[in-house]
């Protein structure tokens, strides 16, 4: 069994630093960026070939150098093929998933993409979107991002492009989330039983069950969806 020395373990991570440096030079920023699920795999696998190759004692150089050159040779095939390919570049990239289109949460493809309605919110506070009643359309891109065009009025304008006075800014409040009712996070707001039977009818909605997503937000109301796909406010 071969020994590790470490004039042996200084060659080959040198040798290994400036392959996997030479095979991300020519793959591109894809590759670190991790934008695609092929890419997201390509580097682990990478990671994991330098590292077993350098620690494993029947392994030597010559193994390094094969295994990253084959593995680098098969990304930059898939890479080709996806440029020249629509086919390939669907299955190795991916398309990316409507969520939100014309301002209607489309509820199966949160289902296709394995998300649920906390995730989607989530999502959209992290890019600065704190009501679904904001977004126009939403999509899902392959590296698990969200892409979303607001509304027209929600879209960005500064109170001092327009000359206005300063108003007070509402965090939304979730009321109804997959049909079940958020009875603390009314109770926060201050509201009631009662209150949201009210907001409901004037809704047209009668029970709680039909509803996807409902939303209040101080001065401007309330914004309901329901599973059927109707929205209202």
């Amino acid at each position: 069994m071969k020994e590790i020395t470490l004039s042996s373990l200084t060659v080959e991570l040198i040798v290994g630093f400036f392959l996997l440096f030479i095979v991300v030079k020519i793959v591109g920023r894809k590759l670190i960026r991790q934008i695609t699920p092929f890419a997201f795999i390509a580097s682990i696998v990478f990671g994991e070939l330098l590292g077993n190759a350098l620690f494993e004692p029947g392994i030597g150089l010559i193994h390094i150098l094969y295994s990253i050159f084959l593995w680098g040779l098969l990304l930059i095939v898939v890479e080709y093929l996806g440029q020249k390919s629509l086919f390939f570049r669907g299955m190795f990239e991916g398309k990316p998933s409507a969520l939100i289109k014309n301002g209607v949460v489309d509820y199966e493809a949160l289902k296709k993409n394995r998300m649920n309605l906390n995730q989607l919110q989530s999502l959209l506070r992290q890019s600065e979107t704190f009501s679904i009643r904001e977004v126009a359309f939403c999509y899902l891109e392959v590296d698990g991002s969200l892409s979303i065009l607001k509304k027209s009025k929600y879209q960005k304008t500064t109170q001092e492009d327009l000359k206005l006075q300063e108003t007070p800014v509402y965090v939304p409040v979730t009321l109804i989330r997959d049909g079940k009712v958020l009875w603390d996070e009314i109770q926060d707001a201050g509201f009631d039983e009662t209150w949201l039977h009210k907001q409901l009818q004037t809704q047209h909605i009668s029970d709680y069950r039909e509803v996807l997503i409902a939303e209040w937000l101080e001065g401007d109301g309330i914004f309901v969806q329901t599973y059927a796909g109707g929205r209202s406010r």
